[in-house]
Protein backbone atom coordinates (compact mmCIF):
# COMPACT_ATOMS: atom_id res chain seq x y z
CA UNK A 1 0.00 0.00 0.00
CA UNK A 2 1.78 3.28 -0.97
CA UNK A 3 1.61 6.26 0.95
CA UNK A 4 -1.05 7.74 -0.19
CA UNK A 5 -23.95 13.89 -0.32
CA UNK A 6 -53.18 26.74 -4.50
CA UNK A 7 -54.10 26.10 -1.17
CA UNK A 8 -52.40 26.07 2.35
CA UNK A 9 -51.93 22.37 2.65
CA UNK A 10 -49.62 20.49 5.14
CA UNK A 11 -48.48 17.41 4.17
CA UNK A 12 -45.53 14.87 5.27
CA UNK A 13 -43.57 13.12 2.73
CA UNK A 14 -41.56 10.31 4.70
CA UNK A 15 -43.31 7.47 5.40
CA UNK A 16 -43.67 5.80 1.91
CA UNK A 17 -41.34 5.30 -1.01
CA UNK A 18 -41.58 8.22 -3.83
CA UNK A 19 -40.92 7.89 -7.04
CA UNK A 20 -39.63 11.05 -8.97
CA UNK A 21 -38.92 11.13 -12.51
CA UNK A 22 -36.11 8.22 -11.99
CA UNK A 23 -35.26 9.16 -8.32
CA UNK A 24 -36.00 6.63 -5.73
CA UNK A 25 -36.23 7.70 -1.97
CA UNK A 26 -36.78 4.66 0.19
CA UNK A 27 -38.89 4.54 3.43
CA UNK A 28 -37.20 3.96 6.67
CA UNK A 29 -37.99 0.13 7.01
CA UNK A 30 -35.26 -2.15 5.79
CA UNK A 31 -37.10 -5.68 5.91
CA UNK A 32 -38.78 -5.61 2.28
CA UNK A 33 -35.77 -4.50 0.42
CA UNK A 34 -34.56 -6.95 -2.56
CA UNK A 35 -31.34 -8.08 -1.19
CA UNK A 36 -31.05 -6.65 2.40
CA UNK A 37 -29.56 -9.78 3.50
CA UNK A 38 -26.23 -9.24 1.77
CA UNK A 39 -24.03 -8.28 4.43
CA UNK A 40 -22.31 -5.18 4.36
CA UNK A 41 -19.15 -4.41 6.51
CA UNK A 42 -17.56 -0.84 6.78
CA UNK A 43 -15.31 1.18 7.97
CA UNK A 44 -15.45 4.84 9.42
CA UNK A 45 -12.72 7.00 9.30
CA UNK A 46 -12.65 9.88 11.24
CA UNK A 47 -15.15 9.59 13.86
CA UNK A 48 -15.40 12.79 16.40
CA UNK A 49 -18.46 14.02 15.28
CA UNK A 50 -19.72 13.46 11.97
CA UNK A 51 -19.31 10.38 11.30
CA UNK A 52 -22.19 9.83 14.76
CA UNK A 53 -24.22 10.47 12.11
CA UNK A 54 -23.06 8.02 10.00
CA UNK A 55 -23.07 5.16 12.76
CA UNK A 56 -26.32 5.85 13.75
CA UNK A 57 -27.52 5.22 10.01
CA UNK A 58 -25.83 2.47 9.48
CA UNK A 59 -26.66 0.82 12.48
CA UNK A 60 -30.99 1.14 11.31
CA UNK A 61 -29.27 -1.40 8.62
CA UNK A 62 -30.00 -5.12 9.86
CA UNK A 63 -27.59 -5.88 7.14
CA UNK A 64 -24.68 -3.70 7.73
CA UNK A 65 -22.15 -3.45 10.42
CA UNK A 66 -19.45 -1.06 11.04
CA UNK A 67 -15.96 -3.23 11.70
CA UNK A 68 -13.24 -0.82 12.29
CA UNK A 69 -13.44 2.56 13.67
CA UNK A 70 -10.58 4.72 12.58
CA UNK A 71 -8.96 7.99 13.86
CA UNK A 72 -5.24 9.26 14.50
CA UNK A 73 -6.66 10.60 18.02
CA UNK A 74 -6.58 8.08 21.01
CA UNK A 75 -8.53 10.46 23.01
CA UNK A 76 -11.16 10.51 20.45
CA UNK A 77 -11.08 6.88 19.70
CA UNK A 78 -11.70 6.21 23.71
CA UNK A 79 -14.48 8.86 24.18
CA UNK A 80 -15.98 6.93 20.50
CA UNK A 81 -15.89 3.45 22.21
CA UNK A 82 -18.02 4.65 24.82
CA UNK A 83 -20.52 6.28 22.66
CA UNK A 84 -20.86 3.30 20.50
CA UNK A 85 -21.65 1.56 23.17
CA UNK A 86 -24.18 3.16 24.75
CA UNK A 87 -26.23 3.92 20.98
CA UNK A 88 -25.46 1.13 18.69
CA UNK A 89 -24.63 -1.89 21.14
CA UNK A 90 -21.07 -3.06 20.17
CA UNK A 91 -17.92 -1.54 19.81
CA UNK A 92 -16.37 -2.04 16.48
CA UNK A 93 -12.23 -3.00 16.29
CA UNK A 94 -10.26 0.25 16.31
CA UNK A 95 -7.51 1.23 13.87
CA UNK A 96 -5.31 4.36 14.06
CA UNK A 97 -4.05 4.03 10.37
CA UNK A 98 -6.29 3.48 7.50
CA UNK A 99 -3.99 1.60 5.13
CA UNK A 100 -4.42 -1.23 7.02
CA UNK A 101 -8.02 -1.06 6.91
CA UNK A 102 -7.85 -0.65 3.67
CA UNK A 103 -5.70 -4.14 3.40
CA UNK A 104 -8.86 -6.36 5.22
CA UNK A 105 -10.53 -7.54 2.18
CA UNK A 106 -13.19 -8.50 4.49
CA UNK A 107 -14.43 -4.24 4.28
CA UNK A 108 -16.68 -3.03 1.60
CA UNK A 109 -16.62 0.01 2.11
CA UNK A 110 -15.58 3.07 3.94
CA UNK A 111 -16.88 6.08 5.22
CA UNK A 112 -14.83 9.24 5.15
CA UNK A 113 -15.49 11.98 7.70
CA UNK A 114 -12.02 13.36 8.36
CA UNK A 115 -10.74 16.86 7.66
CA UNK A 116 -11.36 17.50 4.51
CA UNK A 117 -7.74 17.98 3.03
CA UNK A 118 -7.79 14.09 3.27
CA UNK A 119 -11.34 13.10 1.52
CA UNK A 120 -9.77 13.00 -1.90
CA UNK A 121 -6.71 11.18 -1.28
CA UNK A 122 -8.22 8.60 1.39
CA UNK A 123 -10.91 8.13 -1.43
CA UNK A 124 -8.68 7.65 -4.16
CA UNK A 125 -6.80 5.01 -2.07
CA UNK A 126 -9.79 3.09 -0.89
CA UNK A 127 -11.14 2.71 -4.56
CA UNK A 128 -7.88 1.33 -5.09
CA UNK A 129 -8.11 -1.57 -2.30
CA UNK A 130 -11.14 -2.32 -4.40
CA UNK A 131 -13.61 -0.58 -1.68
CA UNK A 132 -16.95 1.74 -1.95
CA UNK A 133 -16.33 5.01 -0.85
CA UNK A 134 -19.16 7.57 1.01
CA UNK A 135 -16.97 10.40 1.52
CA UNK A 136 -18.28 13.45 3.30
CA UNK A 137 -18.74 16.77 1.61
CA UNK A 138 -16.90 18.71 0.23
CA UNK A 139 -15.17 15.36 -1.95
CA UNK A 140 -12.14 17.09 -2.70
CA UNK A 141 -9.74 20.45 -1.45
CA UNK A 142 -9.10 21.64 -4.78
CA UNK A 143 -10.27 21.21 -8.47
CA UNK A 144 -7.28 19.18 -9.24
CA UNK A 145 -8.47 16.29 -6.96
CA UNK A 146 -12.04 16.84 -7.83
CA UNK A 147 -11.17 15.80 -11.61
CA UNK A 148 -8.55 12.66 -9.64
CA UNK A 149 -11.53 11.62 -7.71
CA UNK A 150 -13.64 11.26 -10.79
CA UNK A 151 -11.45 9.49 -13.08
CA UNK A 152 -10.56 7.25 -10.05
CA UNK A 153 -14.18 6.29 -9.79
CA UNK A 154 -14.65 5.69 -13.72
CA UNK A 155 -11.17 3.49 -13.64
CA UNK A 156 -12.33 1.53 -10.84
CA UNK A 157 -15.74 1.13 -10.74
CA UNK A 158 -16.87 1.37 -7.36
CA UNK A 159 -19.32 3.76 -6.17
CA UNK A 160 -19.36 6.68 -4.66
CA UNK A 161 -21.29 9.09 -3.06
CA UNK A 162 -20.83 12.77 -1.90
CA UNK A 163 -22.53 13.45 1.78
CA UNK A 164 -24.79 16.11 0.84
CA UNK A 165 -27.52 14.12 2.19
CA UNK A 166 -30.58 16.60 1.36
CA UNK A 167 -30.07 14.61 -2.70
CA UNK A 168 -32.22 12.21 -0.47
CA UNK A 169 -34.70 14.25 1.10
CA UNK A 170 -38.57 13.28 -0.86
CA UNK A 171 -39.72 16.52 0.33
CA UNK A 172 -36.55 18.34 -1.86
CA UNK A 173 -36.88 15.54 -4.74
CA UNK A 174 -41.04 16.23 -5.06
CA UNK A 175 -39.91 20.30 -5.42
CA UNK A 176 -37.83 19.48 -7.66
CA UNK A 177 -40.15 17.62 -10.22
CA UNK A 178 -42.76 20.14 -9.91
CA UNK A 179 -40.15 22.81 -10.76
CA UNK A 180 -39.54 20.64 -13.61
CA UNK A 181 -43.24 20.73 -14.04
CA UNK A 182 -43.56 24.41 -14.17
CA UNK A 183 -45.18 24.51 -10.88
CA UNK A 184 -43.28 28.51 -10.55
CA UNK A 185 -42.99 28.98 -13.99
CA UNK A 186 -39.45 29.42 -15.64
CA UNK A 187 -36.71 29.06 -12.94
CA UNK A 188 -34.27 31.70 -12.76
CA UNK A 189 -32.33 31.96 -9.92
CA UNK A 190 -31.24 30.18 -6.88
CA UNK A 191 -30.12 31.96 -3.22
CA UNK A 192 -28.16 29.82 -0.93
CA UNK A 193 -27.51 31.40 2.21
CA UNK A 194 -26.12 29.94 5.36
CA UNK A 195 -25.83 32.12 8.78
CA UNK A 196 -23.77 31.23 12.00
CA UNK A 197 -22.50 33.04 14.77
CA UNK A 198 -18.51 31.57 15.11
CA UNK A 199 -16.42 33.11 17.42
CA UNK A 200 -12.66 33.36 17.47
CA UNK A 201 -10.09 30.80 17.06
CA UNK A 202 -7.44 33.15 18.52
CA UNK A 203 -3.74 33.28 17.60
CA UNK A 204 -2.44 29.65 17.58
CA UNK A 205 0.45 29.14 20.27
CA UNK A 206 3.69 26.39 18.64
CA UNK A 207 3.28 23.29 21.25
CA UNK A 208 4.50 19.72 21.42
CA UNK A 209 2.22 17.23 19.78
CA UNK A 210 -0.36 15.29 22.30
CA UNK A 211 1.07 12.09 23.10
CA UNK A 212 -2.86 10.63 21.76
CA UNK A 213 -2.54 12.40 18.42
CA UNK A 214 -0.36 10.79 15.19
CA UNK A 215 0.11 14.44 13.89
CA UNK A 216 2.20 12.99 10.88
CA UNK A 217 -1.02 10.94 9.73
CA UNK A 218 -3.66 13.97 10.56
CA UNK A 219 -1.38 16.12 8.43
CA UNK A 220 -0.89 12.90 5.68
CA UNK A 221 -0.77 14.77 2.38
CA UNK A 222 -0.30 18.25 3.16
CA UNK A 223 2.59 19.75 3.55
CA UNK A 224 4.21 19.58 7.13
CA UNK A 225 3.14 22.42 9.57
CA UNK A 226 3.83 22.75 13.36
CA UNK A 227 1.43 21.88 15.89
CA UNK A 228 -0.84 24.61 17.52
CA UNK A 229 -3.05 24.38 20.10
CA UNK A 230 -6.18 25.99 17.65
CA UNK A 231 -6.29 23.61 15.17
CA UNK A 232 -7.51 20.31 16.02
CA UNK A 233 -10.27 18.85 16.55
CA UNK A 234 -12.29 21.55 14.33
CA UNK A 235 -10.84 24.81 13.61
CA UNK A 236 -8.59 23.42 10.45
CA UNK A 237 -12.12 24.60 8.60
CA UNK A 238 -10.62 27.87 8.66
CA UNK A 239 -7.00 26.85 7.56
CA UNK A 240 -5.62 26.83 4.15
CA UNK A 241 -3.84 24.08 4.17
CA UNK A 242 -6.15 21.60 5.50
CA UNK A 243 -10.01 23.22 5.10
CA UNK A 244 -12.02 24.88 2.71
CA UNK A 245 -14.02 27.88 4.38
CA UNK A 246 -17.32 28.38 5.20
CA UNK A 247 -18.56 27.95 1.73
CA UNK A 248 -17.42 24.20 1.37
CA UNK A 249 -18.13 23.66 5.01
CA UNK A 250 -21.80 24.27 4.78
CA UNK A 251 -22.24 26.36 0.83
CA UNK A 252 -22.06 22.88 -0.60
CA UNK A 253 -24.89 21.82 0.95
CA UNK A 254 -27.43 24.72 -0.03
CA UNK A 255 -25.46 25.89 -3.46
CA UNK A 256 -26.23 21.64 -4.65
CA UNK A 257 -29.55 21.95 -3.75
CA UNK A 258 -29.72 24.92 -5.71
CA UNK A 259 -27.62 23.66 -9.04
CA UNK A 260 -30.54 20.81 -8.42
CA UNK A 261 -33.70 23.00 -8.93
CA UNK A 262 -32.49 24.83 -11.83
CA UNK A 263 -31.08 22.33 -13.62
CA UNK A 264 -27.67 23.43 -13.90
CA UNK A 265 -23.92 22.32 -13.54
CA UNK A 266 -21.03 24.65 -14.03
CA UNK A 267 -21.23 28.48 -14.75
CA UNK A 268 -20.12 30.79 -17.21
CA UNK A 269 -18.64 33.16 -14.63
CA UNK A 270 -18.35 33.65 -10.76
CA UNK A 271 -17.90 36.73 -9.01
CA UNK A 272 -17.60 36.50 -5.35
CA UNK A 273 -17.42 39.38 -2.54
CA UNK A 274 -15.87 39.45 0.72
CA UNK A 275 -13.76 39.73 3.54
CA UNK A 276 -12.68 38.78 6.92
CA UNK A 277 -15.22 41.61 8.84
CA UNK A 278 -14.59 40.33 12.47
CA UNK A 279 -11.89 38.75 14.49
CA UNK A 280 -8.14 39.78 13.98
CA UNK A 281 -7.13 36.10 14.55
CA UNK A 282 -5.79 32.79 12.79
CA UNK A 283 -8.80 32.56 10.50
CA UNK A 284 -7.52 32.52 6.88
CA UNK A 285 -10.90 32.41 4.79
CA UNK A 286 -13.37 34.88 4.36
CA UNK A 287 -16.05 34.99 7.05
CA UNK A 288 -18.97 36.82 5.33
CA UNK A 289 -18.72 36.35 1.61
CA UNK A 290 -21.28 36.87 -1.21
CA UNK A 291 -20.55 34.77 -4.73
CA UNK A 292 -22.71 34.89 -7.92
CA UNK A 293 -22.55 31.90 -10.55
CA UNK A 294 -24.29 33.13 -14.42
CA UNK A 295 -25.38 30.59 -16.24
CA UNK A 296 -27.10 30.91 -19.90
CA UNK A 297 -30.61 32.04 -20.36
CA UNK A 298 -29.88 34.31 -17.68
CA UNK A 299 -30.16 32.14 -14.40
CA UNK A 300 -27.80 32.53 -11.35
CA UNK A 301 -27.12 31.33 -8.36
CA UNK A 302 -25.81 32.93 -4.88
CA UNK A 303 -24.45 31.88 -2.38
CA UNK A 304 -24.22 34.15 1.11
CA UNK A 305 -22.24 32.95 3.94
CA UNK A 306 -22.44 34.57 6.97
CA UNK A 307 -19.68 32.64 9.37
CA UNK A 308 -19.58 35.31 12.35
CA UNK A 309 -22.37 37.45 12.69
CA UNK A 310 -26.55 36.16 11.47
CA UNK A 311 -28.27 37.60 8.76
CA UNK A 312 -30.56 39.67 10.15
CA UNK A 313 -33.93 40.26 9.62
CA UNK A 314 -33.95 37.08 11.34
CA UNK A 315 -33.88 33.99 9.02
CA UNK A 316 -33.65 30.38 9.39
CA UNK A 317 -30.47 29.47 9.89
CA UNK A 318 -29.42 27.67 6.77
CA UNK A 319 -31.98 27.06 3.49
CA UNK A 320 -32.36 27.25 -0.47
CA UNK A 321 -34.97 29.69 -2.26
CA UNK A 322 -35.96 29.28 -5.75
CA UNK A 323 -37.22 32.19 -7.62
CA UNK A 324 -39.45 31.46 -10.92
CA UNK A 325 -41.46 33.95 -13.12
CA UNK A 326 -44.89 32.82 -11.02
CA UNK A 327 -43.79 32.18 -7.81
CA UNK A 328 -40.69 31.05 -5.44
CA UNK A 329 -39.85 27.95 -3.36
CA UNK A 330 -38.14 27.37 -0.05
CA UNK A 331 -35.88 24.31 0.60
CA UNK A 332 -34.42 22.96 3.05
CA UNK A 333 -33.75 19.90 4.94
CA UNK A 334 -36.65 19.23 6.87
CA UNK A 335 -39.63 20.88 4.38
CA UNK A 336 -40.48 22.77 1.08
CA UNK A 337 -42.87 25.87 1.35
CA UNK A 338 -44.59 26.90 -1.93
CA UNK A 339 -45.34 30.87 -2.44
CA UNK A 340 -46.99 32.66 -4.99
CA UNK A 341 -45.19 35.47 -6.29
CA UNK A 342 -47.08 38.12 -3.52
CA UNK A 343 -45.16 35.80 -1.23
CA UNK A 344 -48.39 34.06 0.03
CA UNK A 345 -48.17 30.13 1.28
CA UNK A 346 -49.61 27.89 -0.97
CA UNK A 347 -48.16 24.91 0.03
CA UNK A 348 -46.05 23.72 2.68
CA UNK A 349 -44.54 19.96 2.58
CA UNK A 350 -43.35 19.04 5.72
CA UNK A 351 -39.96 16.14 5.44
CA UNK A 352 -41.43 12.92 7.23
CA UNK A 353 -38.27 12.40 8.81
CA UNK A 354 -36.40 15.02 10.84
CA UNK A 355 -32.53 16.50 10.15
CA UNK A 356 -30.50 18.64 12.38
CA UNK A 357 -29.36 21.57 10.37
CA UNK A 358 -26.63 23.68 12.47
CA UNK A 359 -24.60 21.73 14.42
CA UNK A 360 -21.20 20.01 13.44
CA UNK A 361 -22.69 16.23 13.56
CA UNK A 362 -25.99 17.43 11.41
CA UNK A 363 -27.74 13.87 12.74
CA UNK A 364 -31.09 12.72 11.13
CA UNK A 365 -33.43 10.90 9.06
CA UNK A 366 -31.97 12.06 5.65
CA UNK A 367 -28.16 10.41 6.78
CA UNK A 368 -30.50 7.39 6.98
CA UNK A 369 -32.07 7.98 3.76
CA UNK A 370 -29.15 8.50 1.93
CA UNK A 371 -26.87 5.79 3.95
CA UNK A 372 -29.46 3.52 2.54
CA UNK A 373 -29.28 4.91 -0.90
CA UNK A 374 -25.79 4.31 -0.51
CA UNK A 375 -26.18 0.52 0.18
CA UNK A 376 -28.53 -0.42 -2.24
CA UNK A 377 -26.75 0.84 -4.57
CA UNK A 378 -23.63 -1.62 -3.56
CA UNK A 379 -26.07 -4.61 -3.05
CA UNK A 380 -28.41 -3.83 -6.80
CA UNK A 381 -26.24 -1.55 -8.61
CA UNK A 382 -28.99 0.63 -8.39
CA UNK A 383 -28.45 4.62 -9.14
CA UNK A 384 -26.85 6.95 -6.34
CA UNK A 385 -28.63 9.87 -5.45
CA UNK A 386 -25.69 11.93 -5.49
CA UNK A 387 -22.93 10.07 -7.65
CA UNK A 388 -19.23 11.28 -7.65
CA UNK A 389 -19.69 12.19 -10.90
CA UNK A 390 -22.63 15.24 -10.20
CA UNK A 391 -21.38 16.02 -7.21
CA UNK A 392 -18.12 16.66 -7.68
CA UNK A 393 -19.75 19.58 -10.18
CA UNK A 394 -21.24 21.33 -6.64
CA UNK A 395 -18.06 20.92 -4.74
CA UNK A 396 -16.16 22.44 -8.32
CA UNK A 397 -18.54 25.74 -7.75
CA UNK A 398 -17.61 26.05 -4.25
CA UNK A 399 -13.83 25.77 -5.47
CA UNK A 400 -14.45 28.56 -8.07
CA UNK A 401 -16.31 30.66 -5.34
CA UNK A 402 -12.55 30.71 -3.40
CA UNK A 403 -10.75 30.96 -6.24
CA UNK A 404 -12.57 34.44 -7.49
CA UNK A 405 -12.63 35.88 -4.21
CA UNK A 406 -8.62 35.13 -3.99
CA UNK A 407 -8.64 36.76 -7.35
CA UNK A 408 -10.43 39.83 -6.35
CA UNK A 409 -12.59 39.67 -9.59
CA UNK A 410 -14.75 38.13 -11.94
CA UNK A 411 -13.72 34.91 -13.67
CA UNK A 412 -14.98 33.36 -16.87
CA UNK A 413 -15.05 29.48 -16.76
CA UNK A 414 -15.15 26.90 -19.55
CA UNK A 415 -18.59 25.01 -18.36
CA UNK A 416 -17.14 21.59 -19.56
CA UNK A 417 -14.23 21.77 -17.76
CA UNK A 418 -14.85 23.91 -15.08
CA UNK A 419 -11.29 25.47 -16.13
CA UNK A 420 -10.67 29.28 -15.66
CA UNK A 421 -10.33 30.56 -19.36
CA UNK A 422 -7.44 32.97 -19.81
CA UNK A 423 -6.43 33.36 -16.22
CA UNK A 424 -2.63 32.12 -15.13
CA UNK A 425 -3.55 33.16 -11.82
CA UNK A 426 -6.53 32.11 -11.31
CA UNK A 427 -5.97 29.02 -12.45
CA UNK A 428 -2.88 28.89 -9.84
CA UNK A 429 -4.84 28.00 -7.23
CA UNK A 430 -6.12 24.30 -9.35
CA UNK A 431 -3.61 22.44 -7.42
CA UNK A 432 -2.06 22.55 -4.23
CA UNK A 433 1.32 21.49 -3.23
CA UNK A 434 1.53 18.11 -1.47
CA UNK A 435 3.95 16.57 0.86
CA UNK A 436 5.95 14.28 -0.76
CA UNK A 437 5.14 10.47 -1.14
CA UNK A 438 1.71 11.62 -0.35
CA UNK A 439 0.47 12.84 -3.05
CA UNK A 440 -2.76 11.12 -4.84
CA UNK A 441 -2.16 9.41 -8.45
CA UNK A 442 -4.45 7.23 -10.46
Amino acid sequence: MKTRRDFIKKTAVGSAALSLGGLVLPNMGYSNILGANDKINVAVIGVRSRAKAHFVAISKDPNAKVLYSCDVDDKILEEHNVWCKKNIGYIPKVEKDFRKILEDKNVDAVFIATPEHWHAPMAIMALQAGKHVYVEKPCSHNPHENELLVAAQKKYGKKVQMGNQQRSSQSSALAVKEIREGIIGEVYKGEAYYSSNRGSIGIGNKIEVPNTLDWDLWQGPAPRESYRDNVHPYNWHWFRTWGTGEIHNNGTHEIDICRWALGVDLPNSVTSFGGKYTFKDDWEFVDNQQVTYKYDNDKFITWTGHSRGLIKPEQPGRGATIYGSKGMITLSRNEYNLYNLDGSLIKSVEEGVKSATTNTMGMGGLDVNHIHNFFSAIRQDTSLNSDINDASISTMLCHLGNIAQDVGRTIHINPTTGKVKNDDEAMSYWKREYQEGWEPKL
